[in-house]
This record gives structure tokens, sequence and C-alpha cells, in this order.
């Protein structure tokens, strides 16, 4: 089994929101980008979410932009095989404390699946976050419509 490391943070200087996936898939980390996978359905929810384009990577960026949305993950680095989170071992988390105190604006920490939220309880009981469904193909029980249902409970308060 390897150990992966994950992508770096996704800020913009005022954000209120941050999302933590667990860490980024194969495909994202080859193409160097946050849900990069076509099948994972991230921003499928936030174009649905905030009625804006997702066409090209700048459509992705200008989305979390203008809504003030950090990304990162709640690993820095673990053993995988593959991109299932079920295969996640030996997990070093990001300093996810670190990154609040540099980043004061965020109000609210959306994670994205439960081996994201799972970590950030193990690793910081003490920081306040909400447990999203997994965005992933791989969570098949959640439609898309149901999981823009969901997320806009935490994303639309604007």
């Amino acid at each position: 089994m390897s150990r992966i490391e994950g992508l770096g943070q996704v800020v913009h200087g005022q954000d209120r929101i941050l999302i933590l996936g667990s860490i980024a898939s194969v495909e994202s980390l080859a193409k160097g980008y946050h849900y990069a996978h076509p099948s994972n359905r991230f921003w499928k929810v936030l174009a649905q979410i905030y009625q804006q384009p997702i066409d090209t990577l700048e459509d992705k960026k200008q989305i979390l932009a203008d809504h003030a949305i950090a990304l990162w993950d709640t690993c820095r680095s673990c053993q995988r095989e593959g991109s299932a989170d079920a295969s996640i071992k030996a997990i070093e988390p990001n300093d996810i404390p670190a990154f609040l105190k540099a980043n004061p604006s965020i109000e609210t920490i959306v994670c994205n699946g439960n081996v994201s939220y799972q970590t950030m309880k193990k690793t910081y009981p003490q920081i306040q976050c909400i447990k999203c469904p997994s965005t992933s193909a791989a969570n098949a029980r959640w439609s898309l419509d149901a999981l823009v249902k969901e997320y806009g409970k935490w994303l639309k308060n604007e």
C-alpha cells in the first residue's frame, strides 16, 4: 500500500466556509485540483446551489471565490489503495487549528463524507464541524438532488 500526499489549500482571504474532504482521489492528485474525478458530484452540487456554471477549472475556482468557500482535506498524507476512502490507513492529519488561526473569517466547517468527519472528531474534537454525505459516486444512496438539499442547508446562508 503506497503513501500519498494530499493537495494544498484553496483559500481566498476572507472565506467564511471551509469544506474538508478526506484526501484527494487518484485522478484529483493527477490533475492537481480537488474533486477532479468526473463522477464525483461535488461541483455539480455547488453549481445547483449557486446557479453558476462549472464547465472549466476557472468556473470552479470562481464559484468558490464568489461564495467565500475554502477547500482542504483532513488528511495531509495517508496510505491508500486506489481512491476509496474505505482503504485509507495511517492518516497524518492536516493542521486544521493552524489553518483556522490563519483564516479567522471561517465560520462554518463542512466535512464531505464520513472519513473527513471522523478524522476531525478524532484528531480535533474541540473543533465544531458539520457532517455531510460524501459527494463521491461510491455514495450512491444519495441522489444529486438529496446532496444539493443537504449541502444547501449549510452553504446557502450567505
